[in-house]
């Protein structure tokens, strides 16, 4: 497994493991906490795993969260997403970016987001199974949401949306929910 800097979002990372092929399938490693400490995270960190699953053009996000934020490892452990992060640290160098990428099963790719990083995807198979780790209990009273299209971003979301949750169909701007973010 290696670990390889994102450079549109400081202090995230994308771990890619090294998958072991044969007839019946693979075996790869998704979690390699020297491999997590070796840049400077923690892995004793995490304190919850969530699992969700989507249907192709369901799109869930944008999410952060309030207070002392919330950093995430997310990977595609079935299917495949378009990943969002959207970089919302004012002291941060890249305050603003937004980077994307395709996680998928067949890799096995995790992508680890800092807290204070709006995250959201977009389901691109008829079944996506979406794997999170993050550092703190949630707590629904700290849930942020930022429309996902929101034209100051103008992220380019890969299909149609099918379906999203009320609360995301409802969120704010970006300006709107950065107020939200600092109360």
């Amino acid at each position: 497994m290696k670990a390889t800097a994102v450079p549109e979002i400081a202090g995230a990372y994308l771990f890619e493991p090294t998958p072991h092929a044969d007839e019946r399938g693979f075996f790869c490693r998704t979690f390699d906490a020297d491999v997590v400490r070796s840049v400077g995270l923690d892995p004793d960190a995490f304190v919850q795993d969530s699992l969700s699953r989507s249907v192709r053009g369901v799109l869930r996000g944008l999410h952060l969260r309030s207070g002392a934020g919330e950093a995430k490892l997310v990977r595609c452990s079935y299917g495949r997403i378009f990943d969002v992060v959207v970089d919302l640290r004012p002291d941060a160098p890249t305050y603003r970016n937004v980077a994307s990428f395709e996680l998928s099963g067949d890799t096995q790719v995790a992508l680890y987001i800092p807290a204070g990083c709006a995250h959201g995807f977009q389901a691109l198979t008829e079944t996506a199974d979406t794997s999170y780790r993050i550092d703190r209990p949630h707590d629904p009273a700290e849930d942020v949401t930022i429309a996902f299209d929101d034209p100051e971003l103008a992220i380019p979301w890969p299909l149609p949306v099918t379906s999203m949750s009320e609360r995301d169909r409802k969120a704010p701007d970006l300006a709107e929910a950065l107020k939200q973010k600092e109360s």
